[in-house]
């Protein structure tokens, strides 16, 4: 089975979380002896090419990061050029952002149930996974560590060529922090901001975190 995975991120590869994601997803599926190819939105240049790979593919997936529960604008605009298909082509997503509960995402979830349908395709399910802010930050092991649970959800979906709802659920972690884990997580917000503020200098910030420019 060919699969045609789209990068909704509007970052360039190197510090896209998206890209490191769906390489990892696309290692999976290709395992099973499947072929996928990515291509990235955030290459304007490429809008026709990729718009006649859609029209062209039967099994589509889109790998979509979801920044303060809103969709990337880039793929809004990208959607609006498309026409609806009519050859029933399969298309599921990979939904994913920094906030760590399942909850966060239900929203965008029943979207792309409807933007599916909106394309005249069949719904495959949405993957979902919080807590991937800082995939692109992490380097050697500690990245692996955080993506390689794609790998395994791509050779699934080579498997059963949709995501199947208890897996997806099992996969996305916590749906609600428990109070425990409010509680623990307040405790250590200072710290966290300490890490944060020191990590931003190697980062080229120089100013105070909570700036407020505009």
């Amino acid at each position: 089975m060919s699969l045609l995975i789209i990068s909704a991120s509007p970052r360039v590869k190197i510090n896209s979380n998206t890209d490191k994601i769906l390489n990892e997803f696309k290692k999976g599926y290709d395992k099973g002896g499947n072929t996928s190819k990515i291509v990235y939105l955030a290459n304007r240049k490429n809008w026709d090419n990729i718009r006649r790979k859609f029209y062209n593919s039967k099994n589509v997936l889109i790998g979509i990061p979801l920044y303060f529960e809103c969709i990337p604008g880039i793929m809004v605009e990208f959607l609006e050029t498309l026409d609806k298909k009519k050859d029933n082509t399969r298309l599921g997503f990979i939904l994913h952002g920094g906030f760590p509960e399942a909850s966060q995402f239900r929203c965008g979830e029943e979207y792309l149930r409807n933007l599916a349908s909106m394309l005249g395709c069949k719904y495959c399910g949405t993957l979902i996974r919080g807590g991937t802010f800082g995939v692109s930050f992490m380097k050697g092991k500690y990245q692996e560590k955080l993506v390689y649970p794609f790998y395994e959800m791509g050779l699934l979906y080579g498997k059963y060529n949709y995501f199947r709802k208890d897996i997806v659920n099992k996969f996305a972690l916590r749906e609600y922090y428990s109070k425990t884990h409010i509680f623990l997580d307040n405790f250590v917000n200072p710290f966290r901001k300490v890490v944060f503020s020191l990590f931003s200098l190697t980062l080229g910030c120089h100013s105070r975190l909570s700036t407020k420019p505009y």
